[in-house]
């Protein structure tokens, strides 16, 4: 059977260390648009190692991520589930961070099935990886849904129905960023190289007119932005994010993000800022430090 949901929920976790570098921070800082504008604000925050900070969404390539990419590698093994790790998709990702992110470090990961939902039309493969501190304190968790098209039906639970909640009023916050002709090639290096976002003729045959942008990158960006223009430019205010992936993002274009505030969550909706008004990341939040 393709899929066997308790066997893959039983399973013992895969374990690795990782260790990252200042040099890793700075590079995930500038691969998502940070010192831009050198000329006139430098955001030194972010683009230089003396008061270096660290912006929490670079868990998910520290070290590689939670895999060398935007998903699992297709060698990666999942107990319990006889899929190809090539055909899916990256449906939504949950970071939580428990204390800031030093600029270097080391960290154990163990990374495991949390749950697998039966969609009927497809699976959606649940992964939390958890990453300890030397002093064994946790320092983030991360959990990513991934979908396996046309691997549903196996008798599984649905799991939850997601709910935008988008509040029925005005943003408290409108904002916009820009991305790069050449930011997908520079976000790489982090790690995810897949040639969907570097090749034409690769990304011509999964379907697109041009390579497109990580996933990952567009929850970075979204995140940088959230820092910059609601929490003061302090990173370690940011301590969770939560969002659904609803389309892609072209090199070059510009990300509109409206936030709603309430206490010490945000809500979340970024569309593409053209006239087509694609969704980017929906079911979106965030908790902050007030």
């Amino acid at each position: 059977m393709p899929i066997d949901a308790n066997a893959a929920r039983s399973a013992e976790p895969q374990v690795r260390t990782i260790a990252w570098t200042r040099r890793d921070v700075l590079l995930y800082h500038l691969s998502l648009g940070a010192g831009r504008h050198a000329e006139v604000d430098p955001e030194l925050r972010w683009t230089y190692e003396r008061d270096l900070q660290v912006l929490p969404t670079f868990a998910m390539v520290a070290g590689g991520g939670p895999s060398v990419g935007d998903l699992p590698p297709a060698d990666m093994r999942l107990p319990g589930i006889d899929i190809d790790l090539r055909r899916i998709l990256h449906g939504g990702q949950k970071l939580t961070v428990h204390r800031p992110i030093p600029p270097a470090g080391s960290a154990t990961v163990s990374t495991r099935v949390a749950d697998v939902w039966d969609k009927q039309k497809a699976a959606v493969i649940v992964l939390q990886g958890d990453a300890t501190a030397p002093d064994g304190e946790p320092l983030w968790t991360t959990t990513m849904q991934i979908w396996a098209r046309g691997e549903g039906g196996f008798g599984g639970e649905p799991g939850p129905v997601p709910i935008s909640g988008v509040p029925d009023r005005a943003p408290d916050h409108r904002l916009v960023t820009t991305t790069d002709p050449g930011q997908a090639l520079l976000y790489r290096l982090n790690g995810d190289l897949n040639p969907l976002h570097v090749d034409p003729e690769f990304a011509a045959a999964a379907g697109f007119d041009r390579p497109i942008l990580h996933g990952l990158a567009s929850y970075g960006i979204v995140a940088k932005a959230l820092v910059d223009e609601v929490l003061d430019g302090d990173a370690s205010r940011l301590t969770a994010l939560d969002v659904r992936f609803a389309g892609t993002v072209v090199p070059g274009q510009t990300i509109a993000t409206a936030v709603w505030r309430s206490g010490d969550e945000l809500t979340l909706v970024s569309t593409r800022a053209d006239e087509t008004g694609t969704p980017v990341l929906t079911h979106a939040t965030a908790t902050v430090r007030v």
